[in-house]
């Protein structure tokens, strides 16, 4: 018995189906994703290889990397195989791709209509868990001179301070401003609340001049424009 379980490990499988290995020889390229899940949790079970166990965490989010980047530890850890140090390290590297994704966004200069502000927003909003709201600091060019985040909320909501959002536009010298916030649920209609907010710092705005262009509710794959559907 104990033989056939050594099977399992590492050590004795073909040179080609160790991807620590593989990924030395024949480059990170190559290797499939449960290959690089497998990396990342070192081991499986004495009854699972660790691609194995990788590969059916995989099927359980539909093959999707964004799908399992959105797993909470306590769910990583309801697969057989998966402790809590395991789970991290998964939760750790899907959270490391998505800022690399954030950061290696390519940010137009420019602001011309409300497709481009979903570019500059979906790789930091798109999938969060929980809500937050953005603003886009602008130039007389919509030029953006700032992003903000504002406030960070649950998965009900957020908190937006009128003050703070006017504060840091006469900071930067900004004209006009771009409302933005994420639904975590998927659901693209504004709320009532959504609107009201909205209609307030449109007005508190006005006050000094300074303009607001429009407000995104942006999920990971659309986005809802108060100003293309004649909202502000």
């Amino acid at each position: 018995m104990s033989e056939a379980k050594s099977n399992f490990t590492i050590k004795n499988w073909s040179l080609d189906d160790r991807p620590r290995e593989k990924l030395l020889q024949k480059g990170k390229d190559v290797l499939t994703d449960a290959e690089l899940i497998a990396i990342l949790i070192g081991s499986g079970s004495r009854n699972e290889t660790a691609v194995s166990l990788s590969q059916r965490i995989l099927a359980a989010a539909d093959h999707d990397l964004n799908k399992l980047g959105k797993l909470s530890i306590a769910q990583l850890m309801e697969f057989k195989g998966v402790g809590e140090a395991k789970a991290v390290t998964i939760a750790a590297a899907m959270e490391l791709g998505r800022r690399r994704r954030a950061a290696g966004a390519e940010e137009p200069s420019k602001i011309t209509g409300s497709h481009t502000v979903y570019e500059v927003l979906r790789p930091i909003l798109g999938e969060l868990g929980h809500e937050e709201f953005w603003i886009l600091y602008l130039n007389n060019s919509n030029v953006i001179l700032n992003k903000h985040q504002l406030s960070k909320g649950g998965m009900t909501g957020t908190l937006v301070d009128v003050r703070l959002v006017l504060k840091k536009a006469l900071e930067t010298g900004a004209v006009s401003i771009i409302l933005a916030h994420n639904h975590p649920s998927g659901t693209l209609k504004p709320s009532q609340a959504d609107k009201d907010i909205t209609s307030k710092l449109k007005i508190a705005a006005s006050a000094l001049d300074i303009k607001v262009l429009d407000h995104l509710i942006i999920t990971e794959k659309a986005y809802f424009s108060f100003a293309d559907e004649g909202l502000l």
